[in-house]
């Protein structure tokens, strides 16, 4: 996919969310002090952190899009999992900002009876926090962004606290006051649980891990399908962000000459990139087999 078509796809969709997330965060904050729900508030919260991740997001997309120069020969790809980390790093200190207020409430005993309204209030975030989930990760799928996958993952993380605020709510109304902070700390700790794991993914888009079993499989099965292949000596991938790094080495009859040998190797480059669009740069390695 075209770079340019990627910064569109993710600009669309960031201004969508960001502006339903900002509508969502006002609603649920004037909503949850009305109604008295610290767990509607803690909400609210939770959706104005999400603007600032989209935001991040945006960014993220964007620095990866810049083309290759002297100072970043291998390109820019790495920053989207950069930025997904100090997306992670939003929600876990979120989370720790929730469970701080869920704690302190229960501590002081210091409880509301919420009112009706903030039922409505977590029914509405749910329905809309769950489609700009499901927005975000259709557009993060198709132009295979972290970035934008960790953002779909807030939105999603934001629906789950909406589901807890919902049961905490609901539980304060039928006379059970301390259910609302302590949906407020299950929130946090869902919340963090999400951080943790966009982390964890972003760090492993870092250090050159490996690609999955099944794309090194494929990668294999078509080296040995191209014509002159007889082995495969080593074969070694390291992903980079959302693209992938191959470096091949093979053997082909030692008679061969030079020129007839590089052409096998060309013809497994091409073929790899060809094959899997991930694939940035294909680096193809001849040995000589046959003879003592």
């Amino acid at each position: 996919m075209d770079k340019k078509d990627r910064v569109r796809i993710a600009n669309r969709i960031s201004i969508v969310t960001i502006t339903g997330n900002i509508v969502l965060s006002v609603v649920k904050v004037i909503v949850g002090f009305v109604g008295r729900s610290s767990a509607i508030i803690a909400d609210g919260v939770h959706s104005l952190s999400d603007v600032f991740s989209t935001v991040v997001a945006m960014i993220g997309v964007k620095l990866a899009t810049k083309e290759d120069d002297e100072n970043h020969p291998y390109g820019h790809e790495k920053l989207e999992p950069v930025m997904g980390k100090v997306l992670a790093n939003i929600l876990i200190i979120t989370a720790l900002f929730i469970g701080y207020e869920g704690i302190k409430t229960i501590l002081q005993g210091e409880y509301s009876i919420p009112s009706k309204i903030a039922i409505y209030a977590a029914v509405l975030s749910i329905i809309a926090k769950e489609w700009m989930y499901r927005y975000t990760v259709i557009g993060a799928r198709k132009i295979e962004s972290p970035a934008l996958m960790a953002d779909a993952w807030h939105h999603r993380s934001d629906a789950l606290s909406s589901v807890g605020s919902l049961i905490g709510v609901a539980g304060a109304v039928m006379g059970y006051p301390i259910l609302d902070p302590i949906a407020s700390i299950i929130i946090s700790i869902l919340v963090a649980k999400v951080g943790v794991d966009i982390y964890l993914q972003s760090v492993k888009d870092l250090i050159d891990s490996a690609a999955d079993e099944e794309t090194v499989l494929d990668i294999k099965k078509i080296i040995l399908e191209t014509r002159g292949v007889i082995r495969i000596d080593e074969l070694k991938t390291r992903r980079h962000a959302n693209k992938l790094y191959v470096d091949i080495e093979i053997s082909v009859d030692q008679n061969l000459s030079v020129s007839q040998a590089h052409k096998i190797a060309e013809d497994v480059h091409d073929n790899i990139e060809k094959k899997f669009k991930k694939v940035k740069h294909c680096m193809v390695h001849v040995n000589p087999f046959g003879g003592i």
